[in-house]
């Protein structure tokens, strides 16, 4: 059983702040602890549950987070970014029995969570058919596009939620919530121990009942905070200003969709 893993750092058990997710400052050295720790969990439970491959990709700010001593010697880390449109699910293929997402966090837009943000805080608000879109929808439906069912996420409360309505099949655990501009979150070795369990759970689970249906066509908006930068990608081929501050871009194939977000979201400039 091969299993893949998306991790991101804003919804583990812990950070309030951007400083405690930014390699830069002083604390974020306990809060990658805690991101590899959740990540650990993640796979122990996997394996608990007959897996015997995981890929993990480290799906935060530099890509360069997780303490790769600390995996198990079953799981390979794809660390950085390979600067393709499939980001944080880089290294994810159809030979995956399952997808697990761990550290996600509330979309631009939410008041999730404090660290609330889609890909990047130039993005007020990322649609698909007009459904508002954390990164979770964005790589869900990455994973659609290989036929792999996405079965389980860790993060703030609001992201488990909007997760749970888009997949009701899959198992979450809300490791903290967001209030104004705090976090009230459980005990990390609590967040650990529900990891742990609820993904050997899901695993033991059916797991098409996470199959994620994929729309025959797709209409995506991304609103920035700024016109400018829309003006900037509304030329990308295909694209369009549907509003002073947003681009509208339309693809029956979700990679042309993913595309479009590499450009539009990763890679534009202020």
């Amino acid at each position: 059983m091969k299993i893949f893993i998306s991790a991101d750092m804003e919804g583990i058990a812990g950070p309030a702040h951007w400083d405690e997710v930014d390699k830069t400052h002083a604390n974020y050295a306990e809060f990658r602890e805690q991101m590899t720790a959740e990540v650990v969990a993640a796979c122990e439970g996997a394996l608990n549950a007959g897996a015997t491959e995981i890929v993990i990709k480290d799906a935060h700010w530099t890509g360069r987070n997780i303490i790769a001593a600390k995996l198990p010697r079953e799981a390979r880390l794809i660390r950085g970014w390979t600067r393709d449109p499939y980001s944080m699910m880089a290294g994810l293929d159809s030979s995956f029995h399952a997808a697990l997402m761990v550290g996600y966090h509330a979309r631009s837009g939410s008041d999730g969570s404090p660290l609330a943000h889609t890909l990047t805080e130039r993005v007020a608000s990322v649609t698909i058919n007009d459904r508002y879109a954390a990164e979770f929808l964005i790589n869900a439906y990455t994973a659609g596009l290989f036929g792999v069912p996405v079965i389980f996420l860790s993060g703030d409360a609001t992201i488990c939620a909007d997760a749970a309505d888009f997949l009701p099949g899959m198992a979450t655990v809300a490791t903290m919530e967001g209030i104004g501009n705090a976090t009230n979150s459980i005990h990390p070795d609590l967040a650990i121990e529900r990891i742990r369990e609820g993904v050997e759970t899901a695993l033991k689970a059916n797991v098409s009942r996470c199959n994620v249906v994929m729309p025959a066509h797709f209409v995506a908006e991304i609103t920035y905070q700024k016109h400018i930068t829309a003006r900037q990608v509304s030329f990308y081929p295909g694209a369009h200003l549907s509003q002073s501050h947003r681009v509208q871009f339309e693809a029956d194939d979700y990679f042309d969709i993913l595309r479009f977000f590499m450009f539009g979201i990763s890679m534009t400039n202020d």
